[in-house]
């Protein structure tokens, strides 16, 4: 991994921002550009659409682009039992962490009279995306099912790529994963145009129905697609190509923190896996665990082109305050903390998808079973982002009732600033309420 020293500099947060390492903006700019064509096909063109680029990307030919119910019971009875254990645990732990989540309605009576509601509703139909491109993610299907039913969504319908091995049906545990949550609305569509299918909808023989949101992680094109439909539907935010970070001091074990930064490499050769440290030393340890490890790991070439990428690389500061500077400038999807007191570290972060604090909470923990959800913002949209959540897939709504008498009362301030706005008949609409009531004798 690279190494860059900012030890004796003092940059700005814009400055960190320019630094940090980032994937290449040829890249972004390519998939970009890719996205905006598939979308533009998938609405015009619709299923005859799909099958093509099923062909092209996933090289399948589909007779039918969703997956019979029978194909997710099947799924289900021929799960593994230690597998259905382990996603069994995932969905108890994250629905205790969604169930608290949802949030309460709340009531003010800002003055004698005037009555306000801060009232949460579900969205009514949800797509969900899980991927499949190079690994199975059940566990994906966990994070994006379980918060949706606990904000009580009415429909949900899930996404998620057709494979090769199995006749274009997707992979058989992703299958089991959602009947395990019920799910029975499955479609055989993968990419970007999978949430093109979601925010337009599909007509004729297979009819799929357009959803309020889109939800679910991804690759770059996936988080480019949310961008672009941004104006069609809602989004959970752009939880794209994988990215971890590491700030650690001296105490850190950096056999943990290879294989943590490894963990995370082995996504995507395009995955982010950065490491802040005011040691120089644990930064040499680091990469010679990392080396041991790289070369033992079944996706080495992934992981070495990840490792080896712009986007990744090792960041040499003069303190751990300058560290804690770097990760909210860089705002990572997935932080871990490797210092002597992580809460303290913690409690200075402002920005970033999940931490994980101390030497036993990596971020494979909460890939899976800690409970929380690993649909996560990437790219530094963790500035102004939130990971997938309950509240995700609600939203709010204001309900205001006023009695005679509030109005009243607040009625010529009304008509002032109306007036001061140029918006005369703002103010007349409170004037025939005032006005009646004073020709009716009330004061």
């Amino acid at each position: 991994m690279r190494v860059l020293d900012l030890r004796g500099q003092h940059l700005s947060p814009s400055q960190l921002r320019s630094v940090v390492p980032r994937p290449t903006g040829e890249f972004l700019a390519s998939a970009e550009e890719s996205v905006a064509s598939i979308l533009a096909d998938v609405r015009d063109r619709g299923a005859e659409a799909l099958r093509e680029l099923a062909q092209r990307f996933d090289g399948v030919t589909q007779e039918s682009l969703r997956v019979p119910e029978s194909a997710i019971r099947e799924a289900v009875d021929a799960l593994d039992p230690k597998v259905r254990r382990g996603l069994e645990t995932a969905i108890e732990r994250t629905r205790a962490f969604a169930a608290v989540q949802r949030p309460d309605d709340a009531s003010v009576e800002v003055a004698p009279g005037a009555h306000l509601i801060h009232r949460w509703t579900p969205v009514q139909r949800v797509g969900l995306y899980v991927p499949g491109g190079l690994a199975v993610y059940p566990s994906s299907v966990v994070m994006n099912v379980v918060p949706a039913q606990a904000a009580g969504v009415d429909s949900v319908v899930l996404c998620t790529p057709p494979q090769k091995e199995f006749n274009g049906l997707p992979h058989p545990t992703t299958l089991a994963a959602a009947g395990l949550l019920g799910v029975t609305e499955v479609w055989a569509i993968g990419g970007a145009q999978a949430l093109a299918a979601m925010a337009y909808g599909l007509e004729g023989e297979e009819s799929l129905q357009p959803v309020n949101t889109i939800t679910g992680p991804g690759n770059i094109f996936v988080a480019m697609a949310k961008r672009q439909l941004r104006s069609i539907v809602g989004v959970d935010g752009e939880a794209g190509t994988t990215e971890i970070a590491v700030v650690a001091d001296h105490t850190a074990d950096p056999e943990f923190v290879a294989a943590d930064l490894l963990s995370q490499a082995e996504h995507d050769p395009h995955a982010g896996s950065l490491l802040m440290t005011d040691s120089p030393e644990l930064a040499e340890a680091v990469e010679t665990a990392l080396q041991r490890r790289v070369s033992e790991t079944k996706h080495r070439d992934r992981v070495r082109e990840a490792l080896g990428g712009p986007q990744s690389g090792v960041i040499l500061t003069d303190s751990l305050e300058r560290g804690i500077d770097v990760v909210n400038a860089y705002a990572p999807e997935h932080l871990e903390i490797h210092t002597e007191n992580p809460r303290d570290v913690a409690s200075r972060i402002r920005n970033s998808g999940a931490i994980f604090l101390g030497p036993y909470s990596p971020v494979p923990l909460g890939d899976y079973a800690a409970g929380s959800n690993h649909v996560l913002p990437t790219g530094g949209s963790a500035t102004h982002s939130s990971g997938l959540c309950t509240t995700s897939f609600m939203k709010a709504v204001q309900i205001i009732e006023y009695t005679e008498d509030a109005l009243a009362a607040v009625g010529d301030d009304i008509i002032a600033v109306a007036s001061a706005e140029d918006l005369p008949a703002h103010g007349a609409a409170i004037a025939a309420r005032t006005d009646r009531r004073s020709t009716s004798g009330v004061s």
